[in-house]
C-alpha cells in the first residue's frame, strides 16, 4: 500500500533498534542514521510523530518479573523513553531539523508537556513532535500510547518499525514454516493473539481507522521504501 496519498504519520520505534549492535544503551551512531530517514520522509513531505519505546535501557514488566513493584518499574520505563526521545531530538536538530519533545509527564526543565493543540501546531510548522512517556499511565504499552497519539493527532497511518519485516503466523526466530502477511485484519491480529502489538493499542487503531503499517526499521532506507509502497511490510487495516 503506497502512503503517498497520506499525509500525516506516526513513526513508533522499539527502544532496542537504538541500542545497535550493542546490548544495552543509546548507540549515537545508530541513532543518526534513523534520524536521517525520519529527515528524508519529511522531505517527501509528510507530517511526522515519532514514539519510541524504552525497553534498550529499562522495560517495567521485567522489572516488576524480579521483584520491582509494576507501578513503579512502568514509570521508570517511561523516564526511559524521555531519555530516547531526547537522543533522536539531539540527532534529527543536528541535521537540522526543528524537533520537539512532548512529555505526558511533565518535566519542564527538559522537555514541553503533551498539550495536543501545541503539537497540532508544531507538525503546521513543519516540526517533527515526539511524544514520550507513554501514555502517563502505569500498565499501559509505549504501542497504546503510540496508538493514543496517533489518534489524538488525526494520523493517517501507524508505522511500526520493529526488528522483523512484517507480522507473521508464528515467530519466524523459531517457526521455519512461519508465514509473513502481506495484510491483515486487525480482527485476526486480536483473535489469533499475534504480539506485533499489545491488544489495547490495535483496537484503538481499528476503532479510529488507523491502518498499521510493520516493517523492519533494522534495513536502512527501508522508512523510504514502506512509505512508496515498495517495501516489504505488513499492513493491518479492516479488510485484508
Amino acid at each position: 500500500m503506497p502512503l503517498k496519498d497520506k499525509k500525516r504519520i506516526l513513526l513508533k520505534l522499539s527502544g532496542e533498534v537504538l541500542m545497535g549492535e550493542q546490548e544495552y544503551g543509546i548507540d549515537p551512531a545508530y541513532v543518526a542514521r534513523l534520524a536521517e530517514e525520519v529527515k528524508a520522509a519529511k522531505d517527501a513531505g509528510y507530517e511526522i510523530c515519532l514514539v519510541i519505546g524504552g525497553g534498550n535501557i529499562f522495560r517495567g514488566v521485567a522489572g516488576a518479573a524480579r521483584g520491582l513493584d509494576r507501578t513503579t518499574g512502568d514509570y521508570m520505563g517511561m523516564l526511559a523513553t524521555v531519555m530516547n526521545a531526547l537522543a533522536m531530538q539531539n540527532a534529527l536538530e543536528q541535521l537540522g531539523v526543528q524537533t520537539r519533545v512532548q512529555s505526558a509527564i511533565p518535566m519542564a526543565s527538559v522537555c514541553e508537556p503533551y498539550i495536543r493543540r501545541r503539537a497540532e501546531r508544531h507538525l503546521q510548522k513543519g516540526r517533527i513532535v515526539i511524544f514520550a512517556a507513554g501514555t502517563g499511565n502505569p500498565f499501559f504499552t509505549t504501542d497504546t500510547g503510540a496508538a493514543l497519539r496517533a489518534a489524538e493527532m488525526n494520523c493517517d497511518a501507524l508505522l511500526k518499525g520493529t526488528s522483523v519485516d512484517g507480522i507473521y503466523s508464528a515467530d519466524p526466530k523459531t517457526d521455519p514454516n512461519a508465514t509473513r502477511f502481506e495484510t491483515i485484519t486487525y480482527d485476526k491480529v486480536l483473535s489469533d493473539n499475534l504480539k506485533v502489538m499489545d491488544a489495547a493499542a490495535v483496537a484503538l487503531c481499528r476503532e479510529n481507522h488507523i491502518p498499521i503499517v510493520v516493517f523492519s526499521i533494522r534495513e536502512k532506507g527501508n522508512v523510504a521504501r514502506v512509505l512508496d509502497g515498495s517495501g516489504v511490510q505488513t499492513i493491518v487495516q479492516e479488510e485484508a
